[in-house]
């Protein structure tokens, strides 16, 4: 039996080190209130028939970005959007980068850029006398992303 290539545990890319910035118009914003964000690319299929089979084929058609994040309940940019959105009925969209890199691992540094982002709506006012902090959900879409920095492949990754 040959020997197995296995992941160093040192590779694993640590869940707390990454940064997370905003740009809203021409003002960006380090959002370190962020406590998690998970940006999904979902593939949206039609099904195939295809004369000589019994099943039916996939064929991508299109793709939907969306998002969600938890962070502090100590900002107000998200709730301004949705005052801005009442009172002038124009909505606000905004990209989000996200960079993760932990120096331990020599999986390097990966970023994204979400654009054109649009909050699905959010929570206005909050309190909770029995919790020890308060933080707050975000539902969101994009248009757009891009990949400027990506991951290095480990060794004993590729395998000819």
């Amino acid at each position: 039996m040959g020997k197995n290539n296995v992941m160093l545990s040192k590779d694993a890319v640590s869940a707390s080190l990454a940064e997370c910035f905003v740009t809203i118009g021409d003002r960006r914003y380090n959002f370190m209130q962020a406590i998690n964000l998970e940006a999904k690319f979902d593939k949206e299929k039609s099904e195939i028939p295809i004369l000589g089979k019994t099943g039916k084929g996939n064929k991508t058609t299109g793709w939907k970005g969306t998002g969600s994040a938890t962070f502090h309940y100590n900002t107000s940019i998200f709730r301004k959007m949705m005052l801005d959105y009442k009172r002038t009925g124009r909505d606000t969209y905004f990209d989000i980068q996200i960079t993760n890199e932990d120096p331990t691992s020599s999986a390097g540094r990966q970023t994204i850029i979400l654009e054109d982002c649009n909050i699905d709506g959010g929570i206005l006012a909050k309190f909770d006398a029995d919790s020890e902090y308060l933080d707050e959900d975000m539902d969101f879409t994009f248009e757009d992303f891009s990949m400027p920095e990506k991951f290095k492949n480990l060794k004993g990754f590729l395998t000819n």
